[in-house]
């Protein structure tokens, strides 16, 4: 899905089997929803296997991430507190 550039664009960093990461993914999807932002899933695993092993090197201890237009808003779980205020305050 191509990345609107008025919205506020969240990327969900996961990878494959990760039980907290399938229940942070659907909160996501419900606040999206709610708070018009843009959301977007990267398998950290699959990133690197296509050449891009950054990400699996910076947030492969703490997935899930959250991140807030490319920076890191939270990690484990959604701070959805912050995330209201961080999106209402833009």
């Amino acid at each position: 899905m191509p990345r609107s550039p008025h919205r506020p664009h969240v990327e969900l960093l996961t990878r494959d089997g990760c039980t907290i990461c399938i229940r942070v993914r659907t909160q996501l999807i419900e606040l999206a929803a709610e708070l018009g932002f843009d959301l977007v899933a990267t398998d950290v695993d699959v990133a690197a296997s296509a050449g891009n092993p950054g990400l699996r090197a910076e947030f492969g201890d703490r997935l899930p991430v959250v991140l807030l237009d490319g920076r890191e808003h939270s990690y484990w779980e959604v701070d959805e507190a912050r995330l209201r205020a961080d999106l209402a305050a833009r």
